[in-house]
């Protein structure tokens, strides 16, 4: 862990880090170059659909739409959904209240960074983990389980949602493989606590 003062940084955020975290900071300031890409800021909009409440009203739908169609297995992949999604906020929200961490961002702009344990003071040092990446992975791992056929689009936009993060300055690599693992580990909870069923082996014949 590492915490340079503003008023005392120096011109390199990373100069008073090594290893991995160095390694961590340099990757994020190389790729925020490209933050004012007009691919990246496109990008970076559809990631906003992995936000907590965008998320949950897509999870929502998926339950609402299998009551109203009398699908009950894709209502309860859709509760399955909403079920990650849930357990991979709350314990993202823990971690990010224990340790805060200088978005790229603010790294980038001001020269400042830190990552310590402690609680966040503001929206600028909850970098560590990616919430958008938790989120949209554990749901994506839901979807191909239930839902074999749409496993590869599904993971290609968590993918998507994921690596964005990086180049629009928003998180650093190590935070969003600690998303992904997040998300990974919430939805094989899920998978234990609450089973599902594949889409395949219930769809009825016409």
């Amino acid at each position: 862990m590492s915490h340079l003062p503003h008023q005392t940084a120096p011109d390199d955020p990373a100069a008073q880090t090594e290893g991995l975290e160095r390694m961590d900071i340099d990757a994020a300031k190389a790729a925020a170059r490209h933050r004012h890409h007009p691919v990246v800021r496109t990008l970076g909009t559809f990631s906003e659909l992995a936000d907590q409440m965008q998320l949950t009203a897509l999870c929502g739908a998926v339950v609402a739409g299998g009551v109203l169609r009398g699908r009950a297995d894709v209502a309860r992949t859709g509760l399955r959904m909403m079920a990650a999604h849930v357990l991979a906020n709350v314990v993202k929200r823990r971690i990010k209240n224990r340790l805060r961490r200088t978005r790229p961002e603010k790294m980038v702009k001001e020269r400042d960074y830190q990552f310590e344990v402690g609680e966040a003071e503001g929206g600028h040092e909850t970098s560590f983990p990616s919430g958008h990446t938790a989120g949209a992975v554990a749901v994506a791992r839901i979807v191909a389980r239930d839902w074999p056929a749409l496993a590869l689009p599904a993971a290609g936009c968590a993918a998507l949602i994921a690596a964005v993060q990086i180049p629009r300055a928003k998180h650093y690599p190590v935070d969003v493989m600690a998303g992904a693992a997040l998300g990974l580990a919430a939805a094989w909870a899920v998978d234990r606590l609450l089973p599902g069923t594949t889409y395949h082996s219930q769809r009825k014949e016409d």
